[in-house]
């Protein structure tokens, strides 16, 4: 496939801008518990959908899935379950922090680690850094991590205005923000996952997938997640007694029950939208697909602000706290353009 770094960043723009969005449905789940949202829409994210989308665009998906190597699937299986922690500890740090701060932080951290370390684990760092157009994709980078910074600094400054406001709504930036590293720790993670299955992508163009290669690892890596929530939801539904929410003894109609499934599923299946477009994206960045993961990060950051403002997340604070904000939000949108320009330049001097 012709690489076209400009299409492959538009693809990770639609992704990001699905997963930014993606818990916003919980918002009209009602008389549904967290644990019981958050195993439905797991279901949808880590197992129904990657299974979906592998089948409908990966041809021979399940042949694939069966002949793979060892070595790739339980490697990615088992990376993706240690990112399955990493995604609780996200959702839990949305209750304390809200949206635009735990994705920023979390995701910050994870467009960092998730990019440098399969480069570092394969000894490549050197080999990459070296092309034509490296040197402006590492100005964006180390952009970004500025841009990480403030956003840190603009999240402090807030719960410092919110202390001062009286009857604020909760907000504590300290838990929240040990759980958001947790988060982008973890996060980085999957992408080592997603790398660890890339022969399973490989046979699958062979096999003609074409564009949609990279569908038939995400089952593999998403699949150990799911395996790690389902456990984790399950034994704290039993001990909490909220497992029965999900029949007619907990007292809530069928028809709310209904309407809280389709809800969680549509968290679910936006969540695996990110990659379905991650995955289009990649496969267009010809020589540097190794920063795919830090340009898809910065742009889900980008978007979950105007899911922040939708939410109302920043109404109480200063005018100081806010312009640190959008001045965070300036340099990581500056340190997008620059990454895919970076890219671009580099594949025209190489062709």
């Amino acid at each position: 496939m012709n690489s076209n770094p400009i299409l492959g960043t538009f693809f990770h723009a639609v992704g990001g801008a699905s997963a930014s969005s993606c818990y916003l449905p919980s918002q009209k789940t009602k008389q549904w518990s967290w644990g019981t949202f958050w195993l439905v829409q797991s279901a949808f994210a880590w197992l129904i959908m990657p299974l979906v989308v592998g089948y409908l665009t990966v041809p021979d998906f399940f042949f694939i899935l069966k002949t793979a190597p060892a070595s790739a699937f339980w490697g990615a299986f088992w990376l993706g379950a240690v990112y399955g922690f990493g995604g609780m500890s996200f959702g839990f740090a949305i209750k304390h922090i809200g949206y635009s701060l735990t994705y920023s932080i979390s995701i910050g951290l994870s467009a960092i680690l998730g990019t440098m370390t399969p480069l570092l684990l394969h000894g490549e760092v050197m080999h990459y850094f070296m092309r034509p157009g490296s040197s402006i994709v590492l100005v964006g980078m180390v952009i970004a991590i500025f841009g990480i910074c403030f956003i840190g600094l603009a999240g402090f400054r807030k719960e410092k205005d919110l202390g001062e406001l009286k009857n604020a709504a909760h907000f504590n930036m300290t838990t929240g923000l040990i759980l958001a590293i947790i988060g982008g720790l973890l996060s980085a993670v999957f992408n080592i996952s997603l790398e660890t299955g890339k022969p399973i992508a490989d046979m699958a163009a062979l096999h003609g997938a074409g564009e949609f290669e990279g569908n038939a690892k995400l089952i593999v890596s998403t699949a150990g997640c799911f395996l790690v929530n389902l456990i984790w939801f399950i034994v704290a539904g039993i001990k909490d007694k909220s497992l029965k929410e999900f029949t007619a003894s907990s007292g809530i109609s069928v028809g709310q029950r209904a309407k809280n499934t389709m809800w969680s599923a549509l968290a679910g299946t936006m969540w695996c939208g990110q990659f379905f477009f991650y995955g289009l994206g990649h496969v267009r960045m010809g020589n540097f697909q190794f920063i795919s993961w830090v340009l898809h990060m910065s742009m889900l950051i980008f978007f979950s602000y105007g899911v922040g403002l939708l939410m109302k997340e920043w109404k109480q604070v200063s005018k100081r706290t806010y312009y640190i904000l959008i001045f965070a939000l300036v340099l990581l949108l500056t340190s997008s353009v620059i990454i895919s320009y970076g890219s671009w330049y580099g594949e025209q001097i190489m062709k």
